[in-house]
């Protein structure tokens, strides 16, 4: 069991603790990210903020700030704080914490904060020992895990707990972090003489996947393992910043040049049926921190521009992996996007569809456009009949093949000239037998 509060009280403790821990927001202001949640007038910052919070479960990924909100729910609302990690903890701590938290209570009238990380290692028992006191405040539970609670905690304690996911931060919420590291001269690097590579900053800020705990310990690697210069300077470049942090630094500008060719050569890769040169391409974005996103959105665009009816299934593949990869994230991600990847490059290519579209778009914008035939037009509603709306139409159903022989434009058009690819050819070869029967009629 551990009391943040009484480590940083004491100074010389204090200053030894890694930087994330000293550099945990102490005002809600001071927090980064985690905006859906603790934004102006929402639910939990109302409820912090006027002192009203009960149980509290948080969820969400490494590094997002789920120990760092609870310390900073304590320090906001002047609570004593204690930590335990259900990993090492058991039923015979938790019973005397709270008997402590209910001593504390009596005598002072000061609530109690009770952190619990990965609370999802709780069996059901030690869960179930909690809720008689969380219900009455002796203590205030704050759990904290990666997994879905509605997966790993019991319906019990979930009832009793407002439920919040956390969100990885994002790469500008990073450099907010390490910029406030660098300035601080109580918490973090203030009074050193550092010079942060604008590059260096960015490689953390994309590399740390949205882990503000990683970013930091990088960031405190560099400049403590980093002889100063003769001016007295820590030069943190790209070089320490990638020794610091453990990966390979990649060229890749997310806005420059080395974004749009690595993204053109991944595109022409697929197009190309190239799926080695593809994956590569891909590996490259994805190790250099692109958006996975962006990703599937182009092998989606792919799958119907390039690949289009010679093989259906790759446009749902693609869209597929596009929704998989939302839901599960880095860096599972890569593996519904490799797959989609490899598809869609071995599929057979056409672009009729793609043509088909466009060609429509030039007559639409530089021909007169052309009225709806009477027999086409909507006649569901009354008064239709009287201007002749619908007289004359064929319902195709009621004919052989379910295909009948109408005019649908006034003036004909042909866009869609299907080729010989996998799929395609069987649709080129159904639309000839369709137009000689159409010509028999």
């Amino acid at each position: 069991m551990s009391d943040l509060f009484n480590e940083e009280q004491n100074h010389n403790n204090y200053k030894e603790l890694p930087l994330a821990v000293r550099m945990r927001p102490r005002t809600l202001e001071e927090f980064a990210g985690q905006g859906h949640i603790l934004g102006k007038g929402k639910l939990l910052r109302r409820a912090i903020e006027a002192d009203r919070l009960s149980s509290l479960v948080l969820f969400g990924p490494p590094g997002c700030g789920k120990t760092s909100l609870a310390w900073c729910i304590a320090n906001v609302t002047k609570a004593h704080y204690f930590a335990i990690n259900a990993a090492t903890s058991n039923v015979e701590e938790l019973r005397k914490i709270i008997a402590a938290v209910k001593l504390r209570r009596k005598n002072t009238g000061k609530r109690s904060i009770l952190f619990i990380d990965e609370i999802h290692r709780f069996n059901k028992s030690q869960q179930d020992c909690l809720l008689p006191d969380v219900e009455e405040g002796n203590p205030i539970l704050i759990g904290a895990t990666v997994h879905n609670p509605y997966f790993s905690l019991t319906s019990a304690l979930l009832s009793r707990s407002l439920v919040c996911e956390l969100k990885g931060l994002s790469q500008k919420e990073i450099v907010q972090v390490l910029n406030s590291a660098l300035k601080d001269k109580e918490r973090g690097f203030g009074n050193l003489k550092i010079n942060l590579d604008p590059q260096a900053l960015e490689f953390l800020a994309k590399t740390c996947e949205g882990d503000a705990r990683r970013a930091l310990s990088a960031l405190e690697i560099g400049v403590l393992t980093t002889q100063n210069n003769q001016d007295g300077n820590i030069e943190i470049n790209l070089e320490v910043a990638a020794e610091s942090i453990q990966k390979k630094p990649v060229v890749y500008d997310n806005a420059g040049d080395a974004h749009y060719d690595t993204a053109s050569a991944f595109i022409k890769s697929m197009r190309g049926s190239d799926p080695d040169a593809a994956i590569y391409w891909m590996a490259k974005m994805l190790y250099a921190g692109e958006d996975p996103r962006f990703i599937a959105r182009r092998i989606c665009i792919l799958a119907a521009e390039d690949v289009g009816n010679a093989d259906p299934l790759a446009l749902v593949l693609a869209n597929a992996a596009l929704e998989v990869a939302e839901f599960v994230g880095m860096p599972e991600a890569r593996i519904p996007l490799a797959q989609a990847c490899i598809y869609v490059s071995c599929a057979p290519k056409s672009n009729a569809s793609y043509m088909a579209i466009d060609k429509a778009y030039k007559d639409i914008e530089n021909e007169r456009l052309q009225e709806v035939p009477e027999h086409l037009k909507d006649a569901s509603y009354k008064g239709a009949e009287k201007l002749g709306h619908g007289k004359g139409y064929r319902y195709a159903h009621d004919y052989p093949g379910h295909y009948v022989d109408q005019q649908y434009t006034p003036k004909g058009v042909k866009y869609y000239e299907p080729t010989e690819m996998g799929f395609e050819a069987k649709i080129k070869e159904r639309m000839k037998k369709l137009k000689k029967q159409g010509e028999k009629e």
